[in-house]
């Protein structure tokens, strides 16, 4: 099987799985990949549903995104925050122009009953997205963060409010055991050649996606290849690498590939710089593979998208 004509499922969240998402759809034709989106985090602010890792995807798909940040929407402008700011309302979650029409176009539909899954479904056909983006769950999920400081926060209120400074606990995802995966989830899943898990945080973006599933037996005879986002026992962007250090796990791609484990992962892609822990990798019964994993431009994305397609060959010929 070519990689190209592979069809292939990639639960996805967060900057660094909106670049491999990215980076697969330009070599993938749209028939052959489906983006599991992370809806864990999606919050309300002033009054408006907000799903950060949904628009993070899809403006990374659509050409959107903004390049500097990898979130939010090029070109931005402030004009509603700077007069919201000045009448006091809350100003900790910026939101420009232009994605708060996301928002408002999003919350309007919700009220009027429709669900998240064919709202994402018609924002991306409008946005020229002709890949499939889905959201775990129509189900509300909250991740909550259990801090040493501050107790139980919410994930926006930990993430941006308070910059991730108090120390991690541990995390719980209020709504999961109800939450069903959205339509669509389990029949891509079940048509799938392979599972490619992004180098996202596995805490707080993927392992939401993974609890809403609920039976991963179903990735048993589909074969599942992880993209370690800790590089050289670092994260490009986001609190992986201190979350796992708070929980007293030394983070590094090793620490990501152990987090997943076998059966799940038949395969695990970590960075060149940490080539030295192939080995350990291979001793958890996961086949390593070692590339440069940095996805500073297009040409990056769509290069380790390319060499991860190769390897799921090699693993699944």
């Amino acid at each position: 099987m070519k990689p190209e004509t592979m069809s292939v499922v990639a639960l996805a969240g967060g900057v660094g799985g909106a670049k491999l998402a990215d980076g697969l759809a330009q070599i993938l034709p749209p028939e052959n990949l489906t983006v599991i989106v992370n809806t864990g985090d999606d919050f309300t602010h002033w009054g408006l549903n907000v799903s950060p890792d949904l628009d993070t995807v899809c403006y990374t798909l659509a050409g959107l995104a903004n390049p500097a940040t990898g979130w939010g929407r090029m070109d931005e402008t402030w004009n509603v925050f700077e007069q919201m700011e000045r009448l006091g309302a809350e100003a900790w979650f910026r939101l420009g122009d232009k994605d708060l029409a996301t928002h408002l176009e999003r919350t309007r539909r919700l009220r009027d009953g429709e669900p998240l899954s064919s709202i994402t479904r018609d924002l991306c056909a409008r946005w020229g997205i002709r890949h499939a983006v889905l959201p775990m769950t129509d189900d509300p999920v909250a991740t909550m963060v259990d801090t040493v400081e501050m107790g139980e926060l919410a994930f926006q209120e930990y993430f941006v409010h308070q910059r991730c400074e108090p120390t991690v606990k541990g995390f719980r995802f209020a709504g999961i055991e109800s939450a069903r995966p959205a339509p669509g989830v389990l029949e891509a899943i079940e048509a799938a050649d392979a599972i490619v898990i992004c180098p996202s945080n596995p805490w707080v973006s993927v392992d939401p996606i993974l609890k809403t599933i609920k039976n991963l037996e179903i990735f048993e005879s589909r074969c599942a290849v992880a993209v370690s986002p800790i590089i050289g026992g670092k994260t490009v962007k986001g609190p992986a690498a201190k979350m796992f250090a708070e929980l007293g796990i030394v983070p590094s791609a090793l620490a990501v590939a152990r987090h997943y484990g076998s059966p799940l992962l038949a395969g695990f892609v970590l960075d060149a710089v940490d080539a030295a822990l192939t080995e350990a990798v291979a001793d958890l019964t996961i086949v390593p593979f070692s590339t440069n994993t940095i996805m500073n431009l297009s040409d990056n994305r769509r290069q380790l998208a390319q060499d991860v397609l190769n390897f799921i060959q090699r693993l699944a010929p």
